[in-house]
C-alpha cells in the first residue's frame, strides 16, 4: 500500500491510512497465538504508531476542526479526551510484561476504544470536515501530517498537554528521546 501523500490525497486519506495499518497490527494480535516476545514486540508497535497517529490528529485535525466546524471545539474536546485515556492505557501496557494477566485485559480494552475512536471519526468527524474545508488545505495538512509522523514521538506521553502551543514544541525533541530508548530498547 503506497503512503497517502504520493497519490496526492488530503489528510482524511493519511488518517484513514493510519487507521488500516493500525488495525492490521490489532489482527495480528488477535489472530494466531504469538509467542509473548512477538506480543510485546507487536504490541509496542502498535503503541508507537497510536502515539504517532495522535500526534498528528493533535497537531493538524484539532485546530482544523476547531476552526471550520460550529462545534469543532466540542468535537475536538471529545477526540482529546480519548487521546488521554488511550494514552493512560498505552502508558501501563508499556509497563507490562506480555506474560501479565492484565497486559490482555489493558490490550483488549484499547484495541476496544481505538476501535470506536475509528469508527467516530470515520462516520462522523471525516465527512463534515472534508464539506467544510477547502480541498487544498487538506492536501497541505496531509504534507504536514506525514513530516509531522517522521518527529513524532513513539510512546505515550500523558502528562503533556494535548491541546497546549507547548505541545509542539516538545513533541520533536519527545520523539528523538523515544527513537533513542527504541533503539537501545532493541539493542
Amino acid at each position: 500500500m503506497s503512503a497517502p501523500q504520493d497519490r496526492g490525497e488530503d489528510l482524511v486519506d493519511v488518517l484513514i491510512h493510519d487507521h488500516r495499518e493500525i488495525e492490521e497490527l490489532f489482527g495480528e494480535l488477535q489472530t494466531g497465538d504469538p509467542g509473548a516476545e512477538e506480543r510485546r514486540r507487536i504490541a509496542d508497535e502498535v503503541v508507537a504508531e497510536l502515539v504517532r497517529h495522535s500526534v498528528v490528529e493533535e497537531q493538524y485535525l484539532y485546530p482544523t476542526l476547531r476552526r471550520v466546524l460550529p462545534e469543532g471545539d466540542r468535537i475536538a474536546d471529545h477526540e482529546i479526551q480519548d487521546h488521554s485515556e488511550a494514552e493512560v492505557d498505552m502508558k501501563r501496557l508499556e509497563r507490562l510484561e506480555a506474560t501479565d494477566p492484565d497486559f490482555e485485559f489493558v490490550l483488549s480494552r484499547l484495541m476496544a476504544a481505538m476501535r470506536q475512536h475509528f469508527l467516530e471519526e470515520e462516520v462522523e468527524v471525516f465527512p463534515r470536515l472534508r464539506m467544510a474545508t477547502d480541498p487544498d488545505e487538506l492536501r497541505e495538512l496531509a504534507d504536514r501530517a506525514q513530516q509531522a509522523k517522521k518527529f513524532a514521538p513513539t510512546r505515550p506521553h500523558p502528562a503533556v498537554p494535548a491541546n497546549q502551543p507547548v505541545s509542539r514544541l516538545l513533541y520533536p525533541a519527545l520523539g528523538l528521546v523515544d527513537r533513542i530508548r527504541d533503539a537501545l530498547r532493541r539493542a
